[in-house]
């Protein structure tokens, strides 16, 4: 960056060289710079133009004082004026161009006069220099390193802008306009260029749209207006019902609902739509040759032998199913050239789906009866071996009932307690006599020794019958459990006979119903295609298409200008 010098203002002192008046002599100026516009200002040299007449003499040259110019300079003054006018200087440059007239001692009466003095002078009134350049030697002319012709500096550079020598233009300048109406003209031929411009694109991106989005357009609407084939749709509706059970839990809670058989209609939905479903709906109803024939256009029109896979691309694009989860209904729609046709593929494909849910079920069933058969086998052997196993217990203790043998002896322990009891009573009444008869009372305590031994004697018993490995109590324990295990048998059987018999009813019945809520029928007028519809979604396709080229290019050439 470049800084102005900061110092004082230097006053040059002129020599005051005595010429007989008393005042100081003039500075002589330095020899001037001719620039373009002083050119073509001032008059070349040489002897003036004859224009008839004698020639007048020339003038005496002397020293112009301020103010004291000639008419023919005043005129000469005035075109330069114009001519600067024409530059269209900024207001910046013309108070540069009066700071540096003041300065060189210069009384320019308007800007642009500064402009006109400076460059009769030789100096160029926005070149940037500092104070010290003001200052030049009186004779510039034969400073070191200058070329004839060209003015010099005191560090001996060439000063611009260098002068042109050129003809001077005696005619009066054609160019009249002033620099608001010369703008104003520069700006109509840039918005002539950009609107030509503008156009120039817009008809080649009118050409790009037309060869890439309206004319596939065009072609794609002739298609579906003139050559496509007309196809009839048939519509049918049908939904699947469970056969009524008489199980219990949560199958009784979904029987009646759409749940129940959600996973049936999925399959159905899934199998009418698969290949397998076209196999057999080409070896019933001719699928492959009713879309061979000749009368059909090429696009939807099979080959003379077409494959399986071919068919079936062509089968999914004519046929359309659904299936809504929370009605539980299956809507299928097939497409063909003819409307009887369509309703016997339809009729066909219905009749498949029957097959296919009553043959969902039909290997669960089969697999229920066969578990019924065999849960009741073992529920029989089971039944068996518990039955043997109470009666091998009860041979072994060679009591048939042992909980009535202990209750026997506990019948008999009671009742030996009990006349013990009466005997030991007697016995004291005989001792309470003053003199009891020594016969009845040894009578009263032999009775009382023999129930006393009688009663102990059954209580070993009972002890031996209730304690031990082979003791009563514990034959009757494994009685009472063979017992138990005997009824728990006699259950389980009794249940697996119910199972077997409500799985032969089911395996003989129906466990599906595929129940068709709307019936197909031919269609009179042609569904497909929407020509319409079809038309404006190609317009809309090829219009998205071109977008993202042509956004993709816009990005790709951004990236590779960059």
């Amino acid at each position: 960056m470049t800084m102005k010098p900061k110092a004082k203002k230097f006053r040059i002192r002129r020599s005051t060289a005595s010429d007989g008046t008393g005042k100081p002599e003039a500075v002589q100026p330095p020899a001037p710079v001719e620039t373009a516009s002083a050119v073509a200002a001032t008059p070349p040299a040489g002897p003036a133009p004859v224009t008839g007449g004698p020639a007048q003499p020339e003038p005496e040259a002397r020293t112009p004082l301020a103010g004291d110019v000639s008419s023919a300079k005043q005129v000469a003054g005035e075109t330069d004026m114009q001519a600067i006018r024409q530059e269209g200087l900024t207001g910046r440059q013309l108070r540069m161009a009066r700071r540096v007239a003041q300065k060189h001692g210069l009384a320019p009466t308007s800007d642009f006069d500064a402009v006109r003095l400076l460059r009769s002078r030789g100096i160029d009134p926005f070149q940037r220099s500092n104070m010290l350049e003001l200052v030049v030697p009186q004779d510039e002319s034969t400073a070191p390193g200058s070329e004839p012709g060209l003015p010099a500096r005191s560090d001996g550079r060439v000063q611009l802008p260098q002068t042109i020598q050129t003809a001077k233009q005696t005619l009066p300048s054609t160019e009249v306009g002033s620099p608001a109406e010369r703008r104003m003209a520069e700006i109509g031929r840039i918005q002539q260029d950009l609107a030509r411009r503008r156009r120039r694109k817009s008809l080649l991106l009118l050409t790009r749209l037309a060869f890439f989005v309206f004319l596939p357009t065009i072609l794609a609407g002739y298609y579906f207006y003139a050559v496509a084939t007309p196809m009839y749709a048939t519509k049918s509706e049908f939904l699947i019902l469970k056969a009524e059970s008489g199980g219990g839990g949560m199958s009784s809670l979904f029987s009646g609902t759409q749940f129940a058989t959600n996973q049936d209609a999925i399959a159905v939905q899934s199998y009418l739509t698969s290949k397998d479903a076209m196999l057999r709906l080409d070896e019933d109803e001719g699928f492959k040759a009713h879309f061979t024939q000749d009368w059909i256009d090429p696009i939807q029109r099979l080959g003379k032998d077409p494959s399986n896979e071919e068919a079936y691309k062509l089968y999914k694009r004519n046929i359309e199913i659904g299936y809504d989860p929370t009605e539980g209904v299956i809507k299928m729609e097939i497409a063909a050239a003819d409307p009887e046709t369509a309703a016997e593929f339809s009729r066909a494909l219905i009749s498949y789906a029957e097959d296919r849910v009553d043959n969902l079920s039909l290997r669960k069933r089969s697999n229920a009866v066969i578990d019924a058969e065999a849960g009741l086998a073992d529920a029989e052997v089971n039944r068996m071996e518990a039955q043997e196993r109470l009666v091998r217990l009860q041979q072994e203790g060679s009591i048939v009932d042992p909980e009535g043998r202990i209750a026997a002896l506990r019948g008999q322990v009671n009742n030996i307690e009990v006349q013990l009891q009466e005997k030991q009573l007697q016995l004291a009444a005989l001792l309470d006599n003053a003199r009891p008869n020594a016969s009845r009372v040894e009578g009263a305590r032999g009775d009382v020794r023999r129930l006393e031994t009688l009663l102990a004697e059954l209580n070993a018993e009972m002890t031996s019958a209730a304690t031990g490995e082979n003791s009563l109590g514990e034959l009757a324990i494994q009685i009472q459990l063979s017992q138990a295990d005997l009824a728990t048998r006699d259950m389980m059987l009794q249940t697996a006979l119910e199972r077997l018999e409500q799985a032969r009813r089911d395996a003989d019945s129906q466990a599906r119903y595929l129940t068709t809520s709307v019936v197909p029928v031919a269609s009179e007028d042609a569904s497909y295609p929407r020509k319409f519809e079809n038309t404006m979604l190609a317009f809309l396709i090829f219009s998205g298409i071109y977008l993202m080229i042509s956004l993709t290019a816009s990005i790709l050439r951004e990236q590779v200008s960059s």
